[in-house]
């Protein structure tokens, strides 16, 4: 991913900004030793700081769907990481690099992103933009002046080209499949038939039935004499 960038970054410098000039396109570190060994006029995109851009993180899932349009996997969304490059040129004269970073500031304020056209790789088979900024202040935990003392070199006039890529590298999870609604049923007709294969209310028979039988007319009759007693104890008491 970070080597696709490079590709697309050298291109686009080398159609648009120095047109086929006798001017090296590189990434190496520009420490004070790279400095000194230096005998041809260069551009150098050194890249220096690599974050997540932790404004364009998605949470949830992202289906993926079949030439039917039925989702057969699920991934996580891709997240951006911010790649960060320190464009410095290098000439015999001071007037000349500055000249070569005037070019190099026109070109990339031309672009929000990378030229689509230009994208190769898993980049252009993402399909998704892949923005860019160019001179924007640093961010307060970061300082220029602080860059080039780790590299150990002399400041220098740069440019800061940052360049949020989406990286997909995630699980996939397989999609179950679908559920097929045959929706609701209604079904009229006669009652179900009963244990012995009767319609309509179950018929006493056997001496289980028989038990049950009797048991429902003793409680029955229970209640009948009940029925009396407190019928007699009212006639009584008038």
């Amino acid at each position: 991913m970070i080597h696709e960038v490079d590709d697309v970054l050298r291109t686009l410098i080398r159609s648009e900004v120095l047109e086929g000039g006798q001017i090296s396109v590189v990434f190496d570190a520009p420490t004070r030793e790279w400095a000194a060994k230096v005998n041809a006029p260069m551009v150098n995109l050194y890249l220096y700081d690599i974050r997540e851009d932790m404004r364009r993180r998605e949470r949830g899932l992202h289906n993926e769907y079949d030439e039917r349009g039925t989702v057969v996997a699920r991934r996580r969304p891709p997240r951006f990481f911010k790649l960060s490059y320190l464009i410095t040129a290098w000439t015999k004269r001071p007037e000349d690099e500055h000249r070569l970073l005037s070019s190099l500031l026109a070109c990339l304020l031309r672009y929000e992103a990378l030229p689509p056209e230009r994208l190769t790789g898993s980049l252009a088979e993402i399909g998704l933009s892949v923005p860019m900024s160019i001179a924007l202040p640093p961010p307060e935990d970061r300082s220029f002046a602080d860059v080039w003392s780790a590299l150990g070199g002399e400041l220098k006039p740069s440019l800061d080209l940052v360049i949020s890529v989406p990286v997909t590298a995630s699980p996939v999870y397989t999609a179950g499949p679908p559920v097929e609604d045959e929706g609701m049923r209604a079904r009229f007709g006669d009652a179900p038939a009963s244990p012995r294969g009767r319609k309509g209310p179950p018929v006493y028979g056997g001496k289980g039935d028989e038990r049950v039988r009797s048991s429902a007319s003793r409680a029955s009759g229970a209640g009948l004499s009940r029925r009396i007693v407190e019928t007699r104890g009212t006639e009584t008491a008038e």
